[in-house]
């Protein structure tokens, strides 16, 4: 029996089982109805219709559905009008292979972080639905350079999105590296030209993220479907910390004793810490990321214990600063320098500097039990923190953060993405 290589498995495109429309309704108990209609989004495709390519994996139909229409209220919240204005309104200037589940998943990850930082141009690259690096400058191209660089490595075959135009600079630049999906709310004259020179390449125009601030406060329902047929339905997460009169002061009382950090954060530090906890909120928890000058320098997510997320996002920021440095003086990655001398040489520049570490903003998604978590990073030279607080050991962060003089600041808010 004749059997087909892996690789063709990526390159078919699954014919998917799922309804032109769909509806979800509600029904309180005096029996009132609410609901939400969609209708499912296709492209035209070498002349078919044709809408996702596949799932999560490709032996995994699936189907993208906008909404056409709501008078959906639920748990007091104000009535939710979803408007399909973002992903589903998304024009494909370019398929490639055109887009499966997790490109658009990636580029939804994306927006939701950055419709928290649309006053200036960000970039967020996106892998496996967490971000590889998130920066913001004065500049798009500035951005997206500091977000690619934050760690180069993993961003290969990622989805770069943008909240600017993309201008003929920032172009180039994605261009000189390889990525799946390029998304933004524009492109300028020669920028899109210089993308499509890559034929794979997904390339996406936004126009909704123009207007990416509405989005900050809106819930949507998130569907989670259990192995039994089961479903949770829950809110979706808004972040409360949009400015700096939103952070809370990093107090508490233990045993009748009041406790309090010593320093408060500087301007730089407040900044630091708002766009820090916007790209938290984007990452898979449990989660621990450094940020410093409105770029990541290491980012820890997914893991069981938060002590060894924050050593992961350590030696992440380590590793990638070595790499960096590799990439820039020779063109070579660093597992492909074999040049021990010059190894060496960067090893002792990126431990002199703390892998960047030095100065940072440590963010964390949910409390610090006790101390020994907060500690990995102070220990490295960040000089403050932000948490949502609220452990009944509190006292023993604010402790550690004044011995090494460091502030910290409490959100008040937990934001775990599961």
């Amino acid at each position: 029996m004749e059997t087909k290589p892996l690789s063709d498995a990526y390159r078919e495109i699954l014919r998917d089982p799922f309804p032109s429309r769909m509806e979800v309704s509600f029904y309180d108990q005096a029996g009132v109805r609410s609901s939400l209609t969609f209708e499912k989004v296709e492209w035209t495709v070498e002349g078919e219709r044709r809408g996702l390519r596949y799932g999560d994996n490709p032996d995994q139909p699936a189907a993208l559905y906008r909404p056409v229409g709501t008078n959906l209220a639920l748990a007091g919240v104000e009535e939710l009008r979803p408007d399909g204005g973002l992903i589903c309104s998304a024009e494909l200037l370019q398929f490639g292979k055109h887009p499966g589940k997790t490109n658009l998943t990636d580029v939804d990850s994306a927006l939701a972080i950055l419709r928290y930082l649309t006053d200036r141009p960000a970039c967020a690259v996106m892998k496996h639905n967490n971000p590889s690096g998130a920066a913001r400058a004065d500049s798009v191209s500035e951005a997206y350079r500091r977000a690619f660089e934050a760690d180069r490595l993993a961003a290969f075959g990622g989805a770069v999105v943008l909240n600017r135009p993309a201008d003929p600079d920032t172009a180039r630049a994605i261009a000189d590296s390889y990525c799946e999906v390029v998304a933004a709310p524009d492109f300028e004259p020669g920028a899109f030209d210089l993308l499509a020179a890559r034929k794979n390449l997904r390339i996406l125009r936004i126009p909704g993220i123009d207007r990416l601030s509405r989005y900050a406060p809106a819930r949507n329902l998130d569907f989670r479907t259990l192995q039994d047929g089961g479903c949770v339905v829950q809110l979706s997460f808004v972040s409360r910390i949009r400015s700096a009169r939103d952070l809370l002061p990093a107090e508490c009382e233990h045993k009748g004793r009041s406790y309090a950090v010593d320093r408060s954060p500087t301007e730089r530090e407040i900044e630091d810490m708002l766009f820090g906890w916007a790209v938290e909120s984007g990452v898979i928890s449990n989660s621990v990321i450094y940020v410093k000058d409105g770029t990541t320098v290491g980012i820890g997510a997914g893991e069981q214990d938060r002590v060894g997320v924050a050593e992961i996002a350590r030696d992440k920021a380590y590793r990638k600063r070595e790499d960096l440095l590799a990439w820039r003086r020779t063109g070579k990655p660093w597992n492909e320098l074999g040049d021990e001398t010059l190894k060496e040489d960067i090893r002792r520049e990126v431990r002199a500097e703390r892998g960047g570490l030095a100065g940072s903003v440590m963010v964390s998604d949910a409390f610090f039990p006790f101390r020994d978590g907060i500690e990995v990073g102070l220990r490295e030279g960040v000089s403050a923190v932000l948490q949502p607080g609220g452990s009944i050991r509190d006292f023993e962060s604010i402790q550690a953060c004044n011995e090494y003089g460091a502030a910290m600041m409490f959100t008040g808010q937990r934001c775990f993405r599961h």
